[in-house]
């Protein structure tokens, strides 16, 4: 029996740790949008160098873009693209999932 590669790509970038997170965090936002000092602030214990990689990591996967907006200061933000959205809303289920059987 062969493990199904779909599923073993998905846990490729969903089994790496924050990798989940970090999607979901920014699914809560209406565009899907975050800077790094926001994204650090609300996932309390990842380093900004961890962060810094994920990020890195998740646009790699195509999952994220990087938003620069040039002024005075330069305004950095971190994008959902099409594949990260529905990356997330895949997760649905899985999150419903697991508010049901979390505590049994």
């Amino acid at each position: 029996m062969q493990v199904c590669p779909y599923l073993e790509y998905s846990f490729h970038i969903l089994g790496r740790k924050w990798n989940g997170l970090i999607l979901h965090y920014l699914s809560l936002f209406p565009k899907g949008e975050a800077h790094f000092s926001e994204i650090q602030r609300d996932l309390k214990d990842i380093t900004p160098r961890a962060l810094s990689l994920k990020l890195t990591e998740l646009q790699e996967h195509g999952l994220l873009e990087k938003v620069v907006t040039n002024g005075t200061p330069v305004v950095i933000a971190y994008r959902l693209t099409e594949k990260g959205r529905a990356l997330t809303e895949a997760l649905g289920p899985v999150q419903q999932w697991a508010q049901q059987y979390q505590s049994k």
